[in-house]
């Protein structure tokens, strides 16, 4: 079913005029975490609940699938396949501009407010450790 959330989303993601130079003429998005973020909503299948189970287990998968490129490098000896690495990156990537953009968030404001924390955890001396309130 789909909610009146999500056409708002919709219409804000779509209704946005300066997107419109953020692309190639082939439609890939410019080097611009806004433009990349628009051109994933375009690419997404679902809506809803059901989206926000799929793209959370579409990151979940490819953070695995990045995992299991390293575990076998390490199990076979095997010099890490760093091309490789950087396309299932890349599907990590998709899957976390899919959820920022779902939760009304943007890659930029992620980037923005995970560079403040972890940059107050450096200036407190709390780097290590853990827990979320260090």
């Amino acid at each position: 079913m789909i909610t009146q959330e999500d056409i708002d989303i919709i219409r804000y993601r779509t209704d946005i005029d300066e997107y419109n130079d953020k692309f190639n003429e082939d439609g890939t998005p410019k080097n611009d975490l806004a433009a990349y973020s628009q051109w994933v909503e375009g690419k997404i299948l679902t809506k809803g609940r059901e989206r926000q189970i799929e793209n959370t287990l579409g990151l979940v998968g490819e953070a695995g699938e990045v995992a299991e490129k390293l575990k076998k490098s390490i199990r076979d000896y095997n010099k890490l396949d760093k091309e490789g690495m950087l396309k299932e990156l890349g599907d990590v990537l998709f899957y976390v501009a899919a959820l920022a953009n779902f939760y009304g968030g943007t890659l930029q404001t992620i980037a923005e407010q995970n560079t403040e924390k972890l940059n107050s955890r450096q200036e407190r001396g709390v780097l290590r450790g853990s827990g979320d309130n260090r």
